[in-house]
């Protein structure tokens, strides 16, 4: 465990970078930076050209420390480098930036309410691969769409039990049971989730440190608690689909609680821009997004 990456992740002020669009995501991603399905014939293809947008995105001298605590990874772009680096080294030796990578490898079909994760195939093999790229921690995600206790139970569960063999290899997990923003019963959803929560943490070490990514609450301050759990590293949130002046505005009324956007990042960035304008809007986007973390 690097113990500086940890102390930057405990106490740093700014927000995570979420730059693991993977799958049936990436073609999105790349559509709103302005590059159709066209410009690419299939995947090998798709995952050079969306190296390419986040390798401009990591080099920008606006993607920095400064507001940058950590960045998430795709497998990919793990396993790729930047400038002769591979991608987590370049992001912690030259932009002080602490690496993780998602590992969950898509949703389940809804049942009682939730989306589980799919067996996370090869999960051995790809955290020893993360151990050897340095990367710190790890996340991985699965949603909610009603306020179904016995869904939101089984959801949580699955989640910490995959954080004990994330644990068991020296990495930090990231728990994203992400409550879908647009329900009617969210508020309720989320009461369920924090009871679950605190109830699986007695799971954990004390001696072991967990995240979590989530959406940001209806009621706000609703994770305060969460936050001075000795075992919580930190809670950071996800726009969930929110703008980006819309999640910012939700996120700074939730003292202590950061970003972890992906969309609400990239909005206005495409491939056509100069290089100044391009670091123009990534600077407002990041300033933005760290007023609002540190609010």
């Amino acid at each position: 465990m690097n113990k500086e990456q940890l102390e930057r992740m405990q106490l740093g002020q700014g927000f995570i970078a979420a730059l693991d669009q993977s799958g049936g995501s990436t073609p999105k991603a790349l559509k709103s930076y302005g590059i159709d399905e066209s410009a690419y014939s299939n995947n090998e293809e798709m995952f050079d050209v969306v190296h390419e947008m986040r390798t401009r995105i990591i080099k920008s001298p606006e993607f920095k420390a400064e507001g940058i605590l950590g960045a998430i990874l795709f497998e990919n772009t793990m396993d790729r480098k930047i400038d002769g680096k591979y991608t987590a080294d370049y992001l912690w030796e030259e932009k002080h930036i602490v690496p993780f990578l998602k590992v969950d490898q898509g949703l389940a079909d809804e049942e009682d309410g939730v989306q589980l994760m799919k067996p996370i195939k090869g999960l051995d093999d790809l955290l020893k691969r993360a151990k050897l790229r340095h990367v710190f921690g790890t996340k991985m995600r699965s949603v909610i769409n009603s306020a179904n206790e016995v869904g939101i139970r089984k959801i949580v569960k699955q989640q910490f039990e995959f954080a004990r063999i994330i644990l068991s290899y020296g990495l930090i997990p990231i728990l994203e049971p992400e409550v879908t923003i647009s329900i009617s019963d969210k508020k309720e959803a989320e009461t369920i989730l924090l009871a679950a929560i605190h109830e699986e943490l007695k799971t954990i070490k004390d001696t072991d440190h967990i995240m979590f990514k989530l959406s940001i609450p209806t009621v706000d301050d609703l994770y305060a608690d969460l936050m001075k759990a000795p075992k919580v590293l930190r809670i950071v949130a996800l726009s969930g689909g929110y703008s980006r002046d819309e999640a910012n505005e939700k996120l700074a009324r939730n003292h202590g609680l950061i970003a972890s956007f992906s969309r609400a990042l990239v909005e206005g960035l495409t491939f056509q821009q100069t290089d100044d304008v391009f670091n123009k809007h990534l600077e407002n986007a990041i300033k933005a997004i760290k007023t609002a973390s540190i609010a």
